[in-house]
C-alpha cells in the first residue's frame, strides 16, 4: 500500500500476523510440529518424519515468498536477512547456542509458545528468561558483547547474501531447485507419508510463513511516510518487512507488558504473532480437551529450563533468529546467513542431545 496513513494500517498488520499466527499455533499443537523434537526424533529414534516435517515448511514457503519477489509485491533486501553484511561468527555462535537451548528447555521458541497456550509452566519459565536475555542481547550487557566481539567477524557481500545474487542462477530456477530437493526428500519417507499431520504441519506453517511475508511486506508497506518522507513498514520493531519469528518478540513483549503506561509503545508484528501462536494453542488445547498444567519435575529440571532459555534469547537474537525466524523464514528469502544458521541450531542441538545420553548412560 502506498499513500496511506501508516497508523491506519497497524490495526491490519497486527490483526493479521495475529490471525497467522492463532492458525499455526492450532497446527502447530495438532500435529506436533517441533524442530527440537524434528532432531530429537532423528537422533535418539532415527525417525526422520518429524525432520521431514520442518524441510516441508521450509519447501513451502521459499516456493510462496520468491513467488511474491518474482511478482513484484515484496523485496527481501528490505528485510534482516539478505542484507551484505555475512555475519558468519554470530550465525554460527548464535545458531549453535541456540539448539544447545532449545534442547535444554524442551523446545525452540515457537514450540514454547505454543506449550505455553497448552498449559505448561515449564514453558511459561523459558518464556520469561528468554525474554530478558533476548533483551539484554539486544539492549543490554550481552549486546556490548554480541557488537563489540561477535558482529566484528563480518564478510561484506556487495549484491547482498541472497543465493541467486551470489550463484548468479535465477530466482525461479534456483527457488525450484531448493524448494523441489526439499520436497522430494520429505515425501520419500514412508512413514511421513502415512500421516496427513505431517503434511498439514509442514504446509501450514510454511503457508504462515508466506502469509507473514504479505501482511508486512505488502499490507503494511507504506512507499512515503508522511511523517518522515520515507519508505516505512507498518508495526514492525526491526522497521524493516518482517515474517514470523519468535525471540525478539518475546522481549519486546516483556518491554510492552512493563512500560504498559508508556504511550510510545505499541503492539507490533512480532508481539501480536506471539500472543497468537498462545492463543491458537490454547484454543485447540481446549477444544480437544488436552489442556494440562504441568511444572518441574526437581531442581535441575528447573536449572536446565532456564539456562536453555537463556541461551536461546541470546543465540536467537545473535544469529538474527530461531529455528523459525531464520529456519523458515529466512531460508525462504534463500539467504546464506539463514541456511547456515538453520545447520548450527541443529549440529547445537544434536550435540547436546549425544552429551545428555553419554551422561545418563
Amino acid at each position: 500500500m502506498t499513500d496511506t496513513d501508516p497508523a491506519a494500517l497497524v490495526p491490519y498488520v497486527t490483526g493479521g500476523a495475529f490471525i497467522l499466527a492463532f492458525i499455526f499455533g492450532a497446527v502447530g499443537n495438532k500435529t506436533h510440529f517441533c524442530t527440537m523434537g524434528a532432531v530429537s526424533d532423528w537422533i535418539n529414534m532415527g525417525d526422520l518424519s518429524r525432520m521431514r516435517m520442518w524441510l516441508l515448511a521450509i519447501a513451502v514457503a521459499i516456493l510462496g515468498a520468491q513467488a511474491l519477489e518474482l511478482a513484484g509485491l515484496v523485496d527481501y533486501s528490505k528485510s534482516i536477512y539478505t542484507t551484505p553484511n555475512f555475519t558468519w561468527l554470530s550465525y554460527i555462535v548464535g545458531g549453535f547456542l541456540f539448539g544447545v537451548g532449545m534442547t535444554l528447555g524442551s523446545g525452540c521458541g515457537s514450540k514454547t509458545l505454543i506449550r505455553v497456550g497448552a498449559g505448561n509452566l515449564k514453558s511459561l519459565i523459558v518464556y520469561v528468561f528468554l525474554g530478558i536475555a533476548a533483551y539484554m542481547t539486544l539492549r543490554g550487557i550481552l549486546g556490548a558483547f554480541r557488537v563489540g566481539v561477535l558482529e566484528k567477524a563480518t564478510i561484506t557481500l556487495s549484491a547482498g547474501q541472497d543465493l541467486p545474487s551470489l550463484t548468479g542462477v535465477h530466482r525461479a530456477v534456483l527457488a525450484v531447485i531448493v524448494a523441489g530437493g526439499l520436497l522430494a526428500f520429505a515425501y520419500a519417507g514412508k512413514q511421513f507419508r502415512s500421516s496427513f499431520d505431517y503434511t498439514l504441519g509442514g504446509v501450514v506453517t510454511g503457508l504462515v510463513v508466506v502469509g507473514g511475508w504479505y501482511v508486512s511486506g505488502v499490507v503494511g508497506h507504506v512507499a512515503e511516510d508522511p511523517n518522515t518522507l520515507q519508505e516505512a513498514f507498518v508495526a514492525t520493531n526491526s522497521g524493516r518487512m518482517e515474517s514470523f519469528s519468535f525471540v525478539s518478540p518475546m522481549a519486546y513483549t516483556l518491554d510492552y507488558l512493563m512500560l504498559w503506561t508508556d504511550k510510545s509503545k505499541m503492539i507490533t508484528y512480532g508481539i501480536a504473532s506471539g500472543l497468537g501462536v498462545i492463543a491458537g494453542s490454547a484454543a485447540y488445547a481446549l477444544a480437544t480437551r488436552t489442556f494440562r498444567w504441568e511444572g518441574f519435575r526437581d531442581a535441575e529440571d528447573t536449572a536446565n529450563h532456564v539456562v536453555g532459555g537463556m541461551l536461546m534469547g541470546f543465540g536467537g537474537i545473535t544469529a538474527l533468529g530461531c529455528t523459525i525466524g531464520q529456519g523458515i523464514s529466512g531460508f525462504s528469502t534463500l539467504a546464506l546467513g539463514s541456511i547456515l544458521t538453520f545447520a548450527c541450531i541443529v549440529v547445537g542441538s544434536a550435540a547436546t542431545m549425544k552429551y545428555q545420553y553419554w551422561r545418563a548412560g
